[in-house]
């Protein structure tokens, strides 16, 4: 059943990423999916502990991961081939962002919505654990926060399957 929306969606970390067409094709490579999957929440968590440490010194810490986080999905040319994993968890965020425009299958919509706040619950207490610097809920909060993620990221590469023949735009990301 694909649910119909009346309002526009709008996504100020999609506004803050600035990423248009030549952007998601380089985000497409799996080496930028993955050094982002394996650096960044370690990357975010270790600027967050070095807060108490470094006080204000702390603020180039975060500068540079939130640095790191925007201009990762520049880095990389545009893969060579987009039938992988990786390359379809960038294709299937696309199609999730671009809901408004082209509905989606509902279960897509309840799977994305709780994994999303599952991996939220889990970043705020990472985030908490590390700005107190309690090693155990900020590695907890983090393992729960990625595996979300990843398990959302699963569902994006099943979104795009279902939707990539019912849009030419869709099926054009395929190389």
């Amino acid at each position: 059943m694909i649910q119909k929306k009346n309002h526009t969606d709008t996504n100020i970390f999609t506004k803050l990423m600035s990423m248009d067409d030549a952007t998601w094709e380089r985000h497409a490579n799996p080496k930028s999916v993955w050094t982002r999957v394996v650096t960044g929440i370690p990357v975010i968590f270790m600027s967050i502990w070095s807060i108490n440490s470094l006080g204000w010194w702390s603020l180039i810490i975060i500068s540079i991961s939130v640095f790191w986080l925007w201009i990762n999905p520049r880095l990389f040319s545009p893969p060579d081939s987009t039938n992988n994993w990786a390359s379809k968890v960038t294709f299937g965020e696309r199609v999730w962002l671009n809901r408004s425009k082209y509905p989606i299958p509902a279960h897509h919509i309840k799977w994305a919505n709780f994994l999303s706040i599952i991996a939220g619950i889990g970043f705020l207490i990472g985030i908490i654990g590390a700005f107190l610097n309690m090693l155990l809920p900020a590695i907890a909060g983090g393992l729960i926060s990625w595996f979300g993620k990843m398990w959302f990221c699963d569902r994006m590469v099943w979104l795009f399957e279902d939707m990539k023949d019912s849009h030419a735009e869709y099926k054009s990301w395929l190389k």
